[in-house]
């Protein structure tokens, strides 16, 4: 399928996300269009934020994260949230609702989020192209639709992925940090680590719990994962150059850690973009 070939406009026409999504408080706001950017600046809006991408990598950065949004899964953004867009190729194409707020709101649209988009999300994301613009309450079934779209997606929605890594404030954790990314390939032990950067294993080991809120091998094995994503996305590169590069000598190993944070083996993932090409 050529991903551009339903996009009916595809120039990013007067920032929308700035000058249109907030226009109106009760309307739903839908915009399906080839970023065109190289970025899209830090931004905020009032309106809760469903986004789906087509077409290469994505990174969704916050004051607190840098979120990774892969082919086939979408990203839940909630109102208020300042948040900047960086995707790898400006022909990224971006599927974007915008809800308002209701009374019934569950816990679920409260927190950003990443989700994989099965087939029938996905059918439904190609419903939406036919709608742009504001759509209003008066607006029936049409309202009704794309609310229900909202409406669906905790049910639709039970894997949660952590494709995002949160930013160190601490300096040497910075470094720390640093020097994993610049050796990824070279599976850093602990051990490793600790001398490196003259540091305990023990003070370590707290400082990346208190920091980032999780262990450093949660840290790293996310690093490596989002690191392999990319390269299957850009690199054209097979499933056993991947996992070498991210630090795996062992493909079962590798497969079934790939498969663990990001719900499927990496060959399937590769047929599932191949699809979206």
């Amino acid at each position: 399928m050529n991903i551009k070939s339903d996009i009916k406009d595809p120039k990013y026409v007067n920032r929308y996300y700035v000058t249109e999504v907030d226009s109106f408080e009760d309307s739903i706001y839908c915009h399906h269009a080839i970023i065109g950017e190289n970025f899209i600046t830090e931004h905020v809006h009032n309106k809760d934020q469903f986004l789906y991408t087509e077409g290469g990598v994505v990174f969704l950065k916050t004051a607190e994260k840098s979120y990774f949004l892969p082919a086939r899964h979408y990203i839940w953004i909630p109102a208020g949230i300042r948040h900047s867009i960086h995707p790898s190729t400006p022909d990224v194409v971006m599927r974007n609702l915008y809800f308002p707020k209701y009374d019934t709101d569950q816990e679920f649209y409260k927190k950003i989020s990443i989700y994989p988009v099965d087939d029938l999300l996905n059918k439904l994301i190609m419903f939406t192209n036919r709608w742009n613009g504001n759509i209003f309450p008066v607006e029936e079934p049409k309202y009704s639709l794309a609310k229900a779209f909202k409406l669906l997606l905790p049910e639709v929605s039970q894997h949660e992925l952590p494709l995002a890594l949160p930013y160190p404030n601490n300096q040497k954790l910075k470094d720390i940090v640093t020097f994993l990314e610049s050796r990824i390939e070279e599976n850093v032990s602990f051990k490793t680590l600790s001398q490196k950067f003259n540091i305990s294993e023990r003070t370590l080991a707290r400082l990346f719990q208190k920091e980032l809120n999780m262990s450093f091998i949660q840290y790293y094995t996310i690093l490596r994962m989002l690191t392999a994503l990319k390269l299957l996305l850009d690199e054209k590169l097979s499933v056993n150059e991947v996992a070498l590069k991210v630090g795996y000598s062992s493909l079962p190993t590798f497969s079934n850690t790939f498969n663990k944070v990001i719900g499927v083996r990496p060959s399937e993932y590769v047929k599932q973009k191949q699809l979206l090409i």
